[in-house]
């Protein structure tokens, strides 16, 4: 499995320049708020993913005053052999290069150091509409499944043409057809990956929620698409109309949502704040175990101020969990060094620890 041995950082965020060398097993960053922790952690993001995991734009990333970022990383492969993975961002370009050489796009990179984030963000997942979930499901499943994401892709280029098309005051709508024919293919593909995704994630979801909760609550995922009824093209036909009253597509994947319940309600209508958390942990540990077992190796796993809003006994056996044999590289940064020493000590003997200030990262 890829483990990430050294990173360097450049102009990002608070982080002016640094150079840290990690443990392969369970790495904890401490220190108080705003003191550059979570941006480690986002730069670590970054050489997996080609973008922040906090949803900001590229130019935001940018440290004041300077006119790039740079982030590098040396990573040990299952083979034996290294591989270095570095990325250079500025407002006018983004340069990704594997062992020095440039990819050609992009995406071709996405799945080869595949990665999962624990992190305060999470709760819009349940708190926020439908696009927030959908944007999480469209990055398990890309990094797991290229035929997922080549149609996504496709889906969405067809989107946006077709929405183009409606907003026109002179438009030739007999390319509609053309555009509704494409937009279906890709429709399908998406669709399937998604309901077959989500009947697999869910009972998984439930077991690790189980063993966090000490089996206190039944929790579960429900798929909600307008294809379940109908297929894409003939929604596409039923409400031609009305698209071409409103100037966009009304219909189809884009409105996809994937419901969270517990006991059969919603959580973000029954669960206390300590519940939601739970799930969103369980949801991404199960989100680790489908990766796992798609790609054959343990992601990285990133733990951003998992403790925050967990009980004691929740937080011990969230620790044991991940300390185990069949987890992969873990990063986890807390603001209470006694709490976090006291729990990762008893789970294992394998871990560094460092201290982050402005932006600076020491080794304790």
């Amino acid at each position: 499995m890829p483990r990430l041995e050294k990173i360097n950082i450049a102009n990002f965020r608070n982080i002016a320049l640094d150079e840290i060398e990690f443990s392969p097993n369970v790495n904890c960053i401490v220190g108080g708020n705003g003191e550059g922790k979570t941006n480690l952690l986002d730069a670590i993001y970054y050489l997996s993913m080609a973008k922040s995991f906090l949803g900001q734009a590229d130019r935001y990333n940018i440290r004041h005053g300077e006119h790039h970022f740079a982030i590098c990383g040396q990573y040990s492969m299952e083979s034996g052999l290294q591989s270095k993975i570095s990325l250079q961002v500025s407002p006018e370009e983004k340069i990704l290069k594997k062992d020095g050489k440039n990819y050609s796009k992009i995406s071709a990179h996405i799945g080869q150091f595949p990665i999962v984030t624990v992190s305060p963000t999470d709760s819009a997942l349940v708190s926020e509409s439908g696009e927030e979930r959908r944007r999480f499901v469209n990055i398990v499943l890309s990094q797991t499944d290229a035929t997922y994401l080549s149609a996504l892709q496709q889906y969405n280029k067809v989107l946006q043409q077709r929405n183009h098309l409606l907003k026109e005051d002179h438009a030739d709508f007999s390319l509609l057809d053309v555009l509704d024919w494409q937009l279906s293919q890709h429709a399908a593909v998406i669709f399937e990956k998604r309901r077959e995704w989500t009947e697999k994630l869910s009972p998984i979801v439930a077991g690790y929620y189980s063993r966090l909760s000490a089996d206190k609550e039944q929790v579960s995922i429900q798929y909600q698409s307008e294809l379940h009824e109908m297929e894409m093209a003939d929604l596409l036909l039923k409400y031609r109309d009305r698209d071409r009253l409103l100037k966009y597509t009304c219909c189809g994947i884009q409105r996809d949502d994937f419901i969270f319940n517990m006991k059969q309600v919603p959580i973000r209508r029954c669960g206390s704040q300590g519940q939601q958390k739970t799930f969103l942990v369980a949801l991404k540990f199960a989100q680790y175990e489908l990766m796992k077992q798609s790609i054959g190796i343990p992601p990285t796993l990133l733990l951003d101020d998992v403790f925050d809003k967990l009980d004691i006994a929740r937080t011990a056996q969230l620790i044991s969990m991940v300390a185990q044999e069949d987890f992969g590289q873990i990063f986890i940064t807390d603001c209470n060094q006694s709490r976090v020493r006291s729990l990762v000590d008893q789970a294992t003997a394998d871990r560094a620890y460092f201290e982050a200030e402005g932006g600076r990262f020491k080794s304790l």
